[in-house]
């Protein structure tokens, strides 16, 4: 069904070798990075901007910009390991590393990222080099919170617009951008285009036809099968980090029973969606992080689909049958197909879903506001467990947190406290597995799998390189070489 259009596109164009063009499904929110908390943002600001800190492939904090030692239990060095070039000229300094902080800490600012650290008393030059930042409470994950980029000083000072017209120090510069399209520049003179187009079909279409010349990700699993099936064009697979979950509105009078949640849990039959839907090209999960990071669950993949258990624990729930719940997810075309399989499987077991799609803008102001029975969403990128405390903690309600569904548990709590404040790594990932054992056992939401990376390009560049993450960065590397086969 999808071919017969696809055909008849014609040959593809030939590309400029000094263009490289994504297909995304929307403009980043924000290019200042003070503001950038969606995916898109986040990966395009990793281009422009440069950190303190970056992460290993255990998702351990590693130095970028700077090493750190911790002088104390409230005090954090960071000395400048390098000083790259801002775009406009001056090179790095510590104080633009201190005037970024400080911005984002200024509550005039409203940076949404200012609860992450909280902690932070205050930040100060320590000669021409240091950095030193002291807290009113410890909080040995500190590193892993300043992998923000930064901005200079003097901008800083002046109001500068940052979302308008960036100025980092990263490897790209910005170049343009309107509704359409954001344009970066490489340091070998590339142009770097993330071109909208929301219609996943349209994306394939412009990919043929040459008017794009990568897509990475935001395809059904049919497209991507087709485009693997074509000469012109390439496809690449990495283990993801992107975590799917359906979450539950624990004020609800039916979902605040947890056996109701353990029913829906047990009545998913994800090995076969996984196996069906995603090709294999999903892992199951048991908890929001993955396996292979420091503080993950290595062999725990969460409910084993059992339809009888389900059927037995709403019987003990006492609901009446069948059970009518509503579900809100995205218009994205895989997300409705996903509401359709997961309604076709809890009817199996007494429960009645009603699918509500709408535009994400729509949705995901209905999930803050949480107006909503159950949903689904992702986590993306995921790297440090702080994440932890602000989806689960009792506290973390929004606009403090995330944590949309009112979930509450003392012993959760209790757990996120004391691996905040363990000083050892190991430490703190026993603590985080028990918390995600106690999640697990109390439904906190339902985990379903890590999806994997993936990309489709033309052949007229070289390999794009992929993270576990989801990152641009193999857009850096990226070559010209040539006409590529015929369609």
């Amino acid at each position: 069904m999808l071919v017969a259009p696809l055909l008849g596109c014609g040959s593809a164009e030939r590309v400029s070798s000094n263009q490289l063009r994504m297909g995304v499904d929307d403009r980043p929110r924000s290019l200042d990075p003070r503001y950038a908390t969606d995916a898109l943002s986040s990966r395009v600001n990793r281009l422009l901007y440069h950190a303190l800190v970056d992460f290993d492939e255990t998702f351990k904090p590693i130095p970028a910009l700077a090493d750190w030692k911790q002088l104390n239990e409230k005090q954090w060095l960071f000395q400048l390991r390098s000083q790259p070039h801002f775009h406009h000229g001056r090179p790095l300094q510590v104080a633009d590393v201190v005037a970024t902080y400080q911005s984002i800490l200024d509550k005039r600012t409203a940076s949404p990222l200012r609860g992450g650290l909280r902690h932070i008393v205050s930040v100060t030059e320590v000669g021409e080099q240091g950095v030193l930042f002291t807290l009113g409470k410890a909080d040995p994950l500190l590193p892993g919170r300043l992998n923000i980029g930064i901005l200079p000083a003097e901008l800083l000072h002046q109001g500068h617009d940052f979302n308008r017209q960036p100025i980092g120090c990263g490897a790209c510069r910005f170049i343009a951008a309107d509704a359409q399209q954001t344009v970066l520049r490489r340091p070998d003179g590339v142009a770097l285009a993330f071109i909208k187009v929301k219609d996943p079909l349209v994306k394939v279409l412009k990919l043929r036809k040459g008017e794009l010349d990568l897509i990475q990700g935001g395809l059904s699993p049919e497209l991507v099968a087709y485009c693997s099936r074509q000469a012109a064009l390439s496809t690449r697979w990495h283990p993801g980090t992107s975590f799917s979950y359906l979450g539950f509105n624990f004020q609800d009078a039916v979902l605040s029973d947890v056996r109701v949640r353990r029913a829906i849990a047990y009545a998913i039959d994800r090995k076969a969606i996984a196996h069906y839907l995603f090709k294999g090209h999903a892992r199951l999960a048991g908890g929001l992080l993955v396996p292979e990071h420091w503080a993950g669950l290595q062999d725990f993949t969460g409910y084993a689909y059992d339809s009888d258990r389900a059927r037995e624990l709403l019987q003990e729930a006492g609901v009446s049958l069948p059970l009518k719940l509503s579900y809100k997810t995205s218009a994205n075309p895989l997300r409705l197909r996903l509401a359709t399989i997961y309604q076709a499987m809890l009817r199996k077991v007494g429960i009645e879903l009603e699918i509500q799609s709408f535009d994400w803008g729509t949705f995901y102001a209905d999930i803050k506001a949480g107006r909503f029975q159950l949903y689904s969403l992702a986590w993306v990128g995921v790297k440090s467990p702080d994440i932890f405390q602000y989806v689960f903690h009792s506290q973390a309600v929004p606009p403090a947190g995330a944590n949309r569904g009112r979930f509450s548990d003392t012993e959760v709590d209790r757990l996120i406290e004391t691996a905040l404040q363990a000083s050892e790594v190991t430490t703190q990932a026993k603590l985080y597995r028990q918390l995600q054992h106690r999640l697990a056992e109390q439904a906190a939401m339902v985990p379903l799998w890590y999806e994997d990376q993936y990309a489709v390009q033309s052949r007229q560049w070289s390999a794009y390189t992929l993270y576990a993450d989801g990152r641009y960065d193999g857009l850096l590397t990226m070559q010209y070489r040539g006409s590529p086969p015929f369609f």
